[in-house]
């Protein structure tokens, strides 16, 4: 009994001292995370039969071990898995592309030999300069014969002569060799940017196989080392047709392995990495804070602008149009993400860089109209109104905006918000004019014992340059009082919706092509002449 456990011992040793089994692993898929992606890579391996050990290389350079999922056929069991950057062995097969490989090791071949012979070099320059001092040295000394002076210098002439013509030769050698790398270092260049990347990652496999023979594997596993941000581009040609709609991803990639010719599929989810089953708890609504895209000193400008991303089309309505880029892609959500699986396959490289995925084109019916606020802004705005917005599952993100065939600038696009249509700006419009002129006479300061008071009076002008009509919404303020000492009274608003909360004076204006129209707004503030106010 005890030589039967001793041989299994034996065998089981001799089993784990084979040689490792390489092979590279190569991208099959990618789920894409806004803070990390889950990588799904192929791999084939001839695996003896018995217990043995698989090394997949050109997996991640970083991977969440817990993680790894490898998927193998019934007759192999996976005992371990081990994820490693370290070098298994001496001998270790490169996972790079094996003719950059021959380009490497004759670049550094090249650079040792030039490196040996700019030594050879320097040696015989060194021996130059000492055969030139030895030679003054010489004929300084006196005492030396007529004969032996000029057995000296001829001595001299003859060895300066083979020493130079060496140190050419080695000069011509190295500037060939020179030449030689050069081209090399240019080609490996060149060619890099067309192989894949070689990572470092690789996955250390213990596997006992019944049979031998060739193994398809598949494994799957999260890293950290990418992520996507959802992008848009809004085109109108006029105020009269739908906003085309481009949905877009912007998606980075630096995990050490490019992706080529991957099946991509991007979430708005979190990756789950939580082996526990989950167990459902009550659910509470309560209030929260409303993200801002960013602060503006203009308060009332806050709500311009636009806020949009993410697109539900399955449940679009019949008129919103899609185009043959939509067809290539599948939309899936839950209640907590939204889910784009690709079906149009995808080369993503580790560099860092964003890779602009398409994903949906759309074409969204909007209500357009113009919006003013000539106290803080000279010009008018361009908005795009979108009513039952909610359908669309949006997402926040950064969108491009190009009207009437001219790129306007950025807006940004988020459907947190409590209204029921959502604002997009479209820029600036030149052609409607508005001007904000204070009335001098209808203006100035007048002192009431103790009290100071001061009225400002203005009119606003706005025409609208276009030939078409449009609708303005025009707004204005005046001051309002936290303290009892300051009076303020609104004196004039000329027929403006009034909200005597905020101070802000709303105007509706329906403007025909050349039209004019003009408000003028009157207020009066009463407070003690001995005090000042700074922001009046």
């Amino acid at each position: 009994m005890k030589k039967l456990f001793f041989a299994l011992l034996l065998c089981s040793g001799i089993a784990f001292a084979q040689k490792p089994v390489f092979t590279q692993a190569k991208v099959k898929a990618a789920t894409v995370y806004f803070n990390g992606a889950e990588i799904t890579q192929a791999a084939q391996a001839v695996l003896p039969a018995g217990t043995s050990e698989l090394v997949i290389l050109n997996v991640a350079d970083y991977i969440n071990e817990a993680t790894v999922r490898v998927g193998a056929p019934k007759n192999v069991t996976v005992l371990s898995v081990q994820f490693t950057r370290d070098n298994i062995t001496e001998n270790e097969p490169d996972a790079g592309s094996p003719a950059l490989k021959k380009v490497r090791d004759s670049i550094s071949l090249l650079e040792t030999a030039i490196q040996r012979i700019a030594l050879e070099r320097t040696s015989e320059q060194k021996a130059l300069e000492l055969l030139d001092r030895n030679q003054q040295a010489a004929c300084k000394e006196s005492g030396l014969s007529v004969d032996e002076l000029a057995k000296l210098v001829e001595f001299h002439r003859s060895k300066r002569k083979e020493i130079v013509l060496q140190e050419n030769t080695l000069a011509q050698k190295q500037e060939k060799l020179t030449v030689l790398l050069n081209n090399l270092r240019t080609r490996l260049n060149t060619n890099i940017t067309k192989e894949p990347n070689a990572s470092r990652g690789k996955l250390v496999l213990q596997v006992m196989n019944d049979v031998a023979g060739n193994v398809p594997v598949e494994l799957s596993y999260l890293t950290s080392g990418a992520s996507w941000s959802p992008f848009y581009e809004l085109r109108a040609e006029n105020t009269t047709d739908p906003i085309n709609m481009v949905y877009k991803a912007q998606v980075v990639q630096q995990t050490g392995i490019d992706w080529k010719q991957a099946k991509l599929t991007l979430s708005s989810g979190i990756p789950n990495q939580n082996n526990v089953a989950p167990l459902l708890q009550a659910w509470f609504l309560r209030f929260g804070a409303i993200y801002q895209p960013y602060n503006n000193s203009n308060a009332v400008m806050n709500s311009l602008q636009g806020q949009v991303a993410g697109l539900n089309i399955q449940k679009a309505k019949a008129e919103l149009q899609e185009s043959s880029v939509s067809n290539y892609t599948t939309i899936s959500e839950n209640q907590l993400s939204i889910s784009f699986d690709i079906d149009v396959p995808y080369d993503i490289l580790s560099n860092g860089r964003q890779h602009s995925v398409t994903l949906k084109e759309i074409k969204l019916p909007a209500t357009y109209k113009h919006y003013a606020v000539p106290k803080l802004e000279k010009e008018a705005f361009l908005l795009a109104e979108l009513s039952d917005y909610s359908q669309y599952n949006l997402l926040r993100g950064e969108a491009n905006i190009v009207f009437e065939g001219m790129y306007i600038g950025k807006t940004f696009i988020d459907p947190n918000q409590t209204t029921d249509t959502l604002s997009l700006s479209m820029g600036r419009d030149k052609k409607i004019s508005v001007t904000r002129e204070k009335i001098a006479d209808k203006s100035g300061t007048k002192f009431l014992s103790s009290y100071r008071e001061q009225t400002f009076t203005y009119d606003i002008t706005v025409r609208n340059n276009k030939k078409d009509a449009v609708s303005l919404t025009l707004k204005d303020q005046y001051p309002l009082s936290t303290d009892e000492k300051i009076e303020i009274e609104l004196l004039k608003d000329d027929g403006a919706q009034v909200n005597k909360e905020t101070g802000v004076l709303t105007w509706q204006f329906k403007l025909k092509p050349g039209e004019t129209k003009k408000v003028r707004i009157s207020y009066k503030v009463r407070y003690p002449k001995d005090q000042v106010i700074a922001n009046l």
